[in-house]
């Protein structure tokens, strides 16, 4: 390829300056996640536990459509100085793990000597699952439990167990991060995925609907909440036999 031929060919390449700047708007829609997660974090400080979780639905409402939109815009070779799968895991941390941690220590939900030690316990593990370059399979189940604090600090500041109980479950799911059973990725697995679909949004329903009663909902919600949480959970093992070896 001669000279002249090569240089055609990468400025052809080369993106155009509203391409470069409508892919660092999907970083920076990303890294808007972070300002989010700060937002909940001042809730939660205040106790404000309704308006701690609108602030993270938020975040995780970022997160559900920044991928897709980087994917179309290609982002990653318009813009490979930034990363962002980094960047995500950077704001996941946060609106996933750290504002709920804080949350579940600071909410009496634990036992008064536990609480501390626990939240510890969460933080380190969910940093240890994070930085697991096999924490999904080839076809998008997530390996263990994907530190979704957020979602268990939610349910247990909706049902109150006592506090006995709750900490033997935080103990229970950070164990469960380095079992290799495969957990449902709502979106992107593809085996059910219709299905899935409309169960995460009857949950994301159902969870604006908590949070607008305070998180105390009619027992109803609750129960809807708790089953569709529960069914989640055992997706992962309806994967097909073929692919559990995966």
């Amino acid at each position: 390829m001669s000279s002249d031929t090569k240089t055609a060919f990468e400025q052809a390449a080369r993106p155009s300056a509203a391409q470069s700047v409508c892919a660092f708007a999907v970083h920076v829609l990303t890294a808007c996640g972070a300002a989010l997660s700060l937002l909940a974090l001042t809730a939660a400080v205040g106790e404000n536990w309704p308006l701690m979780f609108f602030w993270l639905a938020l975040a995780l409402a970022v997160d559900a459509v920044d991928g897709a939109l980087a994917r179309q815009l290609a982002v990653k070779e318009r813009l490979p100085r930034w990363s962002g799968d980094t960047l995500d895991l950077v704001v996941d941390y946060l609106s996933y793990v750290f504002v709920p941690t804080y949350a579940l220590v600071a909410s009496g939900l634990l036992p008064a000597a536990a609480a501390v030690p626990a939240g510890a316990v969460i933080l380190v593990t969910s940093a240890l699952y994070f930085a697991d370059r096999r924490m999904k399979t080839p076809d998008n189940y997530f390996r263990g439990f994907p530190a979704l604090w957020n979602v268990v600090a939610f349910d247990l500041l909706l049902l109150r167990p006592e506090p006995w109980l709750a900490v033997v479950l935080v103990l229970v799911l950070c164990s469960l991060s380095f079992v290799p059973f495969p957990f449902l990725h709502p979106v992107r697995v593809a085996r059910f995925r219709a299905l899935n679909l409309a169960l995460l949004v009857a949950w994301g329903a159902l969870a604006l609907a908590a949070i607008a009663a305070g998180l105390m909902p009619g027992m109803l919600v609750k129960l809807a909440l708790t089953a569709i949480a529960i069914l989640f959970l055992a997706g992962g093992f309806l994967r097909r036999p073929a692919q559990s070896a995966s």
